[in-house]
């Protein structure tokens, strides 16, 4: 497993676990959930943009 796939499924079960238990409207659950993890995958990519531009 690549180190994206593992971010990937790492901020998919995190985002589950962040809308369950930050909302109480379903609606609310996964809107927040997927906030969460285009949150989580965006920051990601920011990050190692950004690492790989320092290392050059």
């Amino acid at each position: 497993m690549s180190h994206f796939a593992a971010l990937v499924v790492y901020a998919f079960f995190a985002s589950i676990v962040f809308g369950i238990t930050q909302r109480t409207e379903p609606k609310n659950m996964i809107r927040f959930g997927a906030f969460c993890f285009g949150g989580f995958v965006l920051a990601a990519i920011v990050v190692s943009w950004g690492m790989f531009l320092l290392k050059h």
